[in-house]
């Protein structure tokens, strides 16, 4: 059970197809095609479905993706791992603890201190911009 639970319909109302597709259908926007690939400003990522902080501008970093990439979140708590196997390959995916959102995948690519990248869909986020 998650803390939010919605119906198909009900996340429709309230989030763009694009959005839609990605968190709930665990689609995959295109690389280079979402502006908070390229985003420097500090502030902070939450689920763009139901609001979850998620990542910290300090732990963002450029990857070369094409996708959002961090090397932590806020807090463990806020996102769950979970094996994903689909498309022939092994890989974790990083879904949203609180609504169950695909988020994208974790990689163990990145830089110090984790060494993991975080490689996020854009439009799972939304980013409040710090004051």
């Amino acid at each position: 059970m998650r803390e939010i639970e919605k119906t198909k319909e009900e996340w429709q109302q309230e989030l763009t197809g694009q959005q839609c597709f990605v968190l709930f259908e665990k689609g995959t926007e295109r690389p280079f095609s979402h502006p908070y690939n390229d985003n420097k400003e500090e502030g902070t990522y939450v689920c763009a479905a139901c609001g979850t902080p998620l990542f910290d501008s300090e732990a963002k970093y450029d990857s070369g993706s094409g996708w959002p990439s961090f090397f932590r979140p806020i807090a463990s708590g806020n996102v769950e791992e979970i094996v994903d196997k689909s498309h022939g390959m092994t890989r974790t995916e990083v879904v949203c603890r609180t609504c169950g959102g695909h988020l994208g995948h974790v990689f163990n690519d990145g830089p110090k201190p984790t060494g993991l990248r975080y490689c996020m869909n854009g439009a799972a986020l939304k980013f409040h911009k710090a004051e």
